[in-house]
């Protein structure tokens, strides 16, 4: 059976990490160099930053001249909307990530559900919290688990943030997607999927601190190379339809929405996963085949 790809357990986390942990929760400090971009017009300048969902709190990523094109910004724009009251995030969670119908241990094989209640014991949880999740939720919970006990948090997340800087100072902020459209990306998959996605996390869940770090270091340093090698190439290589999916058609919409914008005036902000920002098919790349030139900030 074809086990779903680490890239794509890490894009599973870039995308829904914040929403897990509401549920989940109950290396020395690393100085940040991550890229920026800008998009201009006449009257536009719309800037490009790529992100991490979750972070240690001593990463120093404010670099001056992100922290001059934040200020710079009439308005912020972000990947995905950040909901007002955990609530309301963990009503999507319960919504989506949990049937009370069929526990796990009628969908996996014997030793994929031993697998799964000896991780789970050893973090912590009883195993009826996770016999009612979906496989897909299970995955990501056993996954998250391991980078909050290794520091990361988050509270420390780029765009929650972000986003409390953008409201501290009276700039509006919208985003590109809801919470409920990115938790959907998982919980539409295919039964086959969600049981590869959560038969391979456990296959590697003692390695997920190490790889979240190789990650992180390679957005801090601006590494594209790597965040492609890390986050696109496998993906896109074995998984067509989910590199579709997660990236491509994502990346196609976002460009169009950011040429909309940049048909108005003023500055903007707009800070998205950097795994959006990298690769063949990036919102730089969707944006040239719209006419829009994309520059690096220096």
């Amino acid at each position: 059976m074809m086990i779903l790809p680490a890239s794509v357990r890490r894009f599973a986390l870039a995308l829904v990490a914040p929403a897990v942990m509401v549920l989940a929760m109950g290396a020395g400090p690393v100085r940040a160099e991550p890229s920026l971009w800008v998009i201009k017009d006449k009257d536009s300048t719309i800037y490009l930053f790529g992100t991490v969902h979750v972070l240690r709190p001593e990463t120093q990523w404010r670099t001056p001249k992100i922290a001059k094109a934040f200020e710079a910004a009439d308005d912020v724009v972000m990947e995905i909307e950040q909901p007002e009251k955990p609530a309301d995030t963990q009503a999507l969670m319960l919504k989506y990530g949990i049937d009370r119908t069929t526990p796990l241990s009628a969908k996996l094989k014997p030793e994929t559900y031993a697998k799964l209640q000896a991780a789970g014991q050893g973090m912590g949880f009883p195993p009826q919290a996770l016999d009612v999740m979906r496989p897909w939720l299970a995955a990501l919970t056993v996954s998250l688990t391991p980078l909050l006990k290794a520091g990361y948090d988050p509270e420390s997340g780029v765009e929650k943030l972000l986003d409390a800087q953008a409201k501290a100072a009276g700039k509006p902020v919208s985003a590109f997607e809801t919470m409920e459209q990115q938790v959907r990306f998982f919980a539409d998959m295919t039964p086959a999927q969600e049981t590869q996605l959560l038969e391979s996390t456990l296959d590697e869940v003692d390695d997920g601190p190490a790889k979240i770090d190789a990650l992180v270091n390679a957005w801090a340093s601006g590494d594209q190379a790597e965040l492609k090698r890390q986050m696109v190439d496998e993906m896109q290589g074995e998984y067509p339809e989910l590199y579709k999916l997660l990236l491509v058609d994502r990346n196609a919409d976002w460009a169009q929405q950011l040429k909309t914008k940049l048909a108005g005036s003023g500055v903007s902000f707009v800070a998205v996963g950097a795994g959006h920002l990298t690769g063949p098919d990036s919102v730089q790349a969707q944006l040239e085949k719209l006419g829009v030139k994309t520059e690096a900030v220096k």
